[in-house]
């Protein structure tokens, strides 16, 4: 079992940063591959970003490429996204998630567990 808490969400301009995390619990948290889904208003959840287990492979969805970057740190059981020039369509409630498969997966379905979401909004 693993729970995961999401923080960092919050207010910023249109061109600002924000740095997301998510704590893990559980011993296992390094065989998991993680990941940031986001659901705005209206929409469906989203893929941002995952990573592997061991942190060496990333894949992002392509509206995030070059301004978004997720990073982990197993020996404190947690994933951050740093997230620069940021855009008013990047408001949302930001989910972290965990995966079973350890590999590089993007697919809601492929995640197990997911934290409560923190909120991101982007003023233009």
């Amino acid at each position: 079992q693993v729970q995961l808490v999401e923080s960092g969400g919050g207010l910023v301009q249109a061109g600002g940063s924000l740095r997301l995390s998510c704590a893990a619990s559980g011993r296992t948290f390094s065989s998991y591959a993680m990941g940031w889904f986001r659901q705005a208003p209206g929409k469906e959840r989203e893929f941002v970003a995952t990573i592997n287990w061991i942190g060496d492979s990333t894949r992002y969805t392509d509206s995030v490429k070059g301004r978004f970057t997720i990073s982990r740190d197993n020996a404190k059981n947690t994933v951050h996204l740093q997230m620069n020039s940021l855009k008013p369509e990047d408001t949302a409630l930001y989910y972290c998630a965990a995966s079973r498969f350890g590999g590089v997966v993007v697919t809601p379905r492929s995640f197990d567990y997911w934290g409560q979401g923190t909120q991101v909004t982007v003023s233009s």
